[in-house]
């Protein structure tokens, strides 16, 4: 399986980047981003765009690949919805895009928990997420995928951890004990998003419980 990454340089797309490394089915990885990872590995090759807005639609270098991992992104916190929406809904359709989408391809997009599919909610991030879910889905991919997930807990060894984690690790197994379907890991995303492109899934919206039984699916060999 070949494919591509994005925002390898922040913490989810970092700890998808290693996990899928691991993988043996995994024979190459293409990371897409502003800004050089700073490691080598057999599999891995790099394409640096500053604008991910200045892609051409058919890019020759983003061809050939058998899904995408998009899980670039930022926070809402102190942006207007213009300039969020920018970021979030049109960078990711134009990326999408310049993909060249076909039945081929699968499309799993990192979006959040509480993501708002009517895009109607008084909570402007999660209508844009949704949006960006909606039009995405609308793409002539084999599958396009939207990631609800919640609290992520990193790869051994990751660099690029957001620094709130230091202080709220220890709240994780609390999170756990009250609630299954608020705490995942990356590498669970990472194999969960392996298994959906290889053999697809009813549901376009997969929640933090299905990314478990979708990861544990894929360690079993399904």
């Amino acid at each position: 399986m070949r494919i591509i990454i994005t925002g390898a340089t922040g913490m989810v797309g970092e700890g998808v980047l290693m996990a899928c490394l691991q993988e043996p089915e995994i024979t190459e990885i293409l990371s897409v981003s502003r800004k050089p990872l700073q490691q080598s590995h057999p599999k891995l090759k790099e394409y640096l765009v500053s604008d991910f807005l200045d892609l051409d639609l058919g890019d020759p270098h983003l061809k050939g690949y058998d899904a995408c991992f998009y899980c670039a992104g930022v926070s809402s916190l102190g942006m207007s919805e213009v300039d969020y929406s920018r970021i979030t809904y049109d960078t990711t359709l134009h990326f999408a895009k310049a993909l060249g989408p076909n039945p081929g391809m699968s499309f799993m997009y990192i979006s959040g928990k509480g993501t708002d599919s009517t895009e109607k909610g008084s909570s402007m991030w999660a209508r844009v997420k949704g949006k960006t879910e909606n039009d995405l889905m609308k793409l002539p991919f084999k599958q396009a995928f939207g990631y609800r997930v919640g609290v992520l807990t990193p790869m051994p060894g990751q660099k690029h951890v957001l620094k709130y984690y230091s202080y709220l690790s220890w709240l994780i197994p609390l999170f756990n004990f009250l609630s299954s379907s608020l705490v995942c890991s990356l590498k669970e995303v990472a194999q969960s998003m392996i298994y959906l492109a290889k053999h697809g899934h009813p549901e376009h919206v997969i929640h933090v419980n299905e990314i478990k039984l979708l990861a544990k699916t894929h360690q079993g060999g399904a």
